[in-house]
């Protein structure tokens, strides 16, 4: 199989009409924001391709999908899921929107874990929900301290949403970790919700552990896309998955809900779910190959920037406290024209941090550090 993480520059330039291409001018190379530069899975290119030509364009029909994800689950984390007990809903952030304005009181808080996913903040507030953080440790783990602090303050009936994997520092959280929050949430009556969206993404050799495979966990639930790992961010589906206790709970959410995921969605990540793992292996070895490619560019070039450690997902977290910059990504896009996305949108105390978007080409990689490294 040729490179999936192998176009040119100027061939992306050419190709590519999303976001992350169209949102800085020309001379910019985008870095930032959580989508690929990969070519194609090609059983989902297969599959719409196929529905297209049908018109088979109307609305989703699920079951294919859940059965296929209990599938990769059992296949790739030992797994076992219900398949009758899954909710699809649009995507993973509306997902948990919905639970949140279903499940929690509007009293309550909601907890975070910085740095976590950016758009977590967004949505704790347009749920209008009160926003307590729970900072992750030194080394980027959960902190058992902090959390109970957190849960005490955001009170009973309040929910935790859980980044499994940690987005952007990529933390892969262990078994006993995920007890220890579960045992917590539970002495606190919080809900956990635990955005699973990069759990495909783990280094080969590193064992992603979901959040619901935990005994202590059956009152928690999950939120599931293949949109992260097969680049399918623009076919909306997701998947809730209720923990063994949470069934009830999850079964109040309104049935139009289920609406907004899209029939092309659905078949292209029933698709990848079913026959992508071939493809999905080759990805994970280029997106770790290009980790490596990353870390050794920068000791080399930039050697006062750090990468933190990370077993999980295509997004590198890097520490450029050294270099002094009161905004290292303003600094970056203004002085090096590479679009970075700013440490601060993760953790509002990150202000010498940025994220890098590993999964595109080598070349490309390596032209990011090059201006990085003449900015500064």
């Amino acid at each position: 199989m040729p490179r999936i993480l192998g176009e040119s520059l100027d061939e992306l330039r050419r190709t590519r009409t999303s976001l992350k291409w169209q949102a800085f001018p020309d001379d910019v190379l985008p870095v930032w924001v959580a989508e690929m530069d990969a070519r194609p899975c090609p059983v989902v290119v297969d599959t719409l391709t196929t529905a297209l030509q049908r018109g088979d364009t109307g609305y989703r029909w699920a079951a294919p999908y859940t059965e296929a994800f209990v599938g990769f689950a059992k296949r790739r984390w030992d797994w076992s899921v219900d398949p009758a007990a899954l909710v699809p809903v649009a995507d993973v952030m509306i997902g948990v929107e919905e639970l949140l304005h279903a499940l929690t009181p509007h009293d309550t808080g909601v907890v975070l874990s910085p740095p976590c996913y950016d758009s977590f903040y967004g949505f704790v507030e347009a749920v209008d929900r009160r926003l307590v953080v729970a900072p992750l440790d030194s080394n980027h783990r959960l902190d058992p301290r902090a959390l109970e602090a957190a849960f005490a303050e955001a009170g009973p009936g309040a929910a935790y949403v859980l980044c499994n994997p940690q987005n952007p520092t990529g933390t892969v959280h262990a078994p006993e970790e995920l007890a220890m929050l579960a045992r917590l949430a539970a002495q606190h009556d919080v809900l956990v919700v635990s955005d699973e969206i990069h759990a495909p993404l783990v280094r080969p050799g590193v064992e992603f552990t979901p959040y619901l495979s935990v005994p202590e966990a059956a009152a928690g639930i999950a939120v599931v896309s293949a949109s992260k790992a097969f680049n399918l961010a623009g076919l909306k589906a997701a998947l809730v998955v209720p923990g063994p206790d949470a069934g009830d709970a999850v079964g109040t959410l309104p049935e139009v809900v289920t609406h907004g995921a899209s029939h092309l969605g659905v078949l292209a990540q029933t698709a990848a779910y079913s026959a992508g793992d071939d493809w999905l292996d080759q990805l994970r070895d280029e997106v770790f190959a290009n980790r490596a490619l990353l870390t050794d560019l920068l000791g080399r070039r930039l050697p006062e920037v750090v990468v933190a450690p990370a077993d999980a997902t295509y997004l590198a977290w890097l520490d450029c406290t050294a270099l002094g910059l009161d905004d290292p990504a303003a600094a970056f896009l203004e002085r090096g024209r590479v679009a970075l996305s700013p440490g601060v949108n993760y953790d509002r105390s990150a202000t010498g941090w940025v994220r890098f978007n590993l999964g595109t080409s080598p070349s490309v990689v390596e032209e990011a550090v090059r201006r990085m490294a003449v900015s500064v």
